[in-house]
């Protein structure tokens, strides 16, 4: 992507800069004034999708904190109020890096690194389904298969929590979709070793780390589609 529009529209970098900022009232009145001039999906890569990169970026850097990017998020979400329904009048689908479906485990209310993880997931390209915290099992899989998601990301503090993402593992191997679904696994309860004996496909020790792992399997399983 150039970013022709971002580098030449004052619009486009003010946009930029209010999803930056996490100005929900500029973010809105920016996108409204763009969408009737470029193409919503030229909008959304060139000047909001960068904008939540550079969110995500200093947020790893620990730059900026969690209230910061949950601001960012809402100015970006409150931009796409005006972008989204030109998108479907074009029937324009956005693309994404790939459809996670993430949620803290059956047994366990912990969710701030969970949802840190959504959103950075969010600000790198990836499409988001977030089903909360003390979600069972089946759940997880009922969505995966409802969005056609690529990655399952499980959550899980509590160490008696654990058993339930053996159950996970054993729903998808049941199932027959262990080839078609990857499965990420992180928090506090896990680590790297018990990941790799559980059979998960990735293991995120912290959010900057579970961005990585997400975008090098979409990447491992594009090279094994081919």
């Amino acid at each position: 992507m150039t970013q022709t529009l971002l580098k030449e529209n004052p619009e486009c970098r003010n946009l930029y800069d209010s999803i930056v900022k996490g100005n929900i009232e500029e973010a809105s009145q920016y996108a409204k004034n763009l969408v009737n001039e470029y193409p919503p999906l030229d909008i959304i890569q060139e000047c909001m999708s960068p904008a939540m990169k550079y969110v995500g970026d200093l947020f790893e850097r620990l730059e900026i904190f969690l209230p910061e990017v949950l601001a960012s998020a809402d100015a970006f979400e409150a931009a796409m109020k005006y972008i989204g329904p030109k998108l479907e009048a074009q029937k324009i689908t956005t693309p994404t890096k790939g459809k996670v479906v993430i949620g803290t485990i059956q047994g366990d209310i912990h969710d701030l690194g969970k949802n840190i993880v959504a959103l950075m997931l969010k600000a790198h390209g990836f499409e988001v389904y977030d089903l909360g915290r003390d979600v069972p099992v089946y759940k997880f899989v009922e969505k995966a298969e409802e969005v056609n998601a690529d990655i399952i990301a499980v959550s899980a503090l509590l160490s008696t929590s654990l058993p339930f993402i053996k159950d996970l593992v054993r729903l998808l191997d049941e199932k027959g979709l262990r080839s078609k679904r990857l499965l990420m696994v992180g928090g506090g309860a896990v680590t790297r070793e018990w990941a790799t004996t559980v059979g998960a496909d990735g293991y995120g020790e912290n959010a900057a780390e579970a961005v990585k792992v997400a975008i090098e399997l979409m990447q491992r399983s594009k090279v094994k589609g081919e």
